[in-house]
């Protein structure tokens, strides 16, 4: 399955279009690039970066659940802003530590971020909400562990690809108000993530017993729990700015990222969203362009406000 991906990666060319911001943020039209899309570009270590494993985030009796943190080696007088990094895998399967998501957190972090790369517990033995409470219970481990990072606990943000992307999305649109407490963040990068996982039509036929084995249902048509776990339904104006990004013609239809930017900024919520075409799925996705989109979106929405000086 992996070397079919990454053939397919390898032969690809992909062209970015992106779509501008709500909520009062205006970003101009920009023409379709094409780029050369090398299979999985985050191969690769970063030596600017220095990479703590296996650092335990959650008990439960003789269950742990663990994080990796990638941090810059190069010191700054303040405190950084962090990303809660989380693996896809269909909810069932991924790792933390795969040799991709290792390489993403350590590029995110050459950007200037902490990243706290984490696992969690996977279907069918553990089905929603499990998951996603254990990403909830990481985000408030680093809240309440900042110090020891030199993290700024208001500057907290999210990135995941596909089943991740679903499970950071939701972690963006739980709960309401304040970003700054709890298992709230201040802003989410989301890639390929199926947002409505009350879909029983014919767009994911091989999906659906994926799903059905996340949400604990025996059928998808008799499943209260999947609306539960789709974060189109779950938005308020409360939440943080967004970036979704999605390719035209992959495995998880457009569609779905086309109503969850619609929910969106329905609701007001900045929202950046990039397509891109051909078929390449989450953080395949992660060409050069794209890398830079989204440091830049973490940026502009969790570096430090500057004073005015008018």
């Amino acid at each position: 399955m992996r070397s079919r991906l990454l053939i397919a990666a390898a032969s690809a060319l992909i062209a970015l279009t992106l779509a501008g911001c709500s909520a009062g943020r205006s970003t101009p039209s920009q023409e379709s690039v094409t780029i050369p899309q090398p299979a999985y570009p985050q191969f690769r270590s970063y030596q600017s970066v220095l990479v703590k494993q296996n650092v335990v985030y959650q008990r439960d009796g003789d269950r742990r659940e663990r994080l990796n943190v990638c941090q810059p080696k190069k010191k700054t007088d303040g405190d950084r802003a962090a990303i809660v990094l989380v693996h896809g895998g269909s909810w069932r399967a991924g790792d933390k530590s795969s040799p991709e998501y290792n390489s993403v957190c350590q590029w995110l972090a050459s950007g200037g971020f902490v990243v706290f790369s984490l696992d969690y517990r996977l279907a069918p033995q553990f089905p929603f909400p499990d998951g996603l409470d254990d990403v909830k219970s990481a985000v408030r481990w680093v809240r309440s562990h900042a110090d020891d990072y030199s993290v700024d606990p208001d500057r907290i943000g999210a990135m995941g690809g596909s089943a991740g992307g679903n499970l950071v999305s939701m972690l963006g649109t739980a709960g309401h108000g304040s970003r700054t407490t709890g298992a709230r963040v201040a802003a989410v990068a989301e890639l390929s993530g199926p947002a409505d996982l009350t879909s029983t039509g014919d767009e994911l036929p091989n999906f659906i017993p994926l799903q059905v084995a996340y949400l604990g249902c025996e059928k998808l048509s008799d499943c209260p729990a999947a609306r539960k776990a789709s974060p189109v339904y779950q938005v308020d104006v409360t939440d943080p700015p967004f970036f979704v990004g999605h390719s035209i013609n992959e495995r998880i239809p457009l569609s779905q990222s086309e109503a969850f930017v619609k929910e969106l900024r329905a609701h007001g919520v900045s929202t950046t969203f990039v397509t891109v075409r051909g078929s390449l799925h989450s953080i395949a996705m992660l060409g050069p362009d794209m890398k830079k989109r989204i440091l830049a979106f973490f940026h502009e929405h969790l570096d430090p406000i500057q004073p005015s000086h008018d």
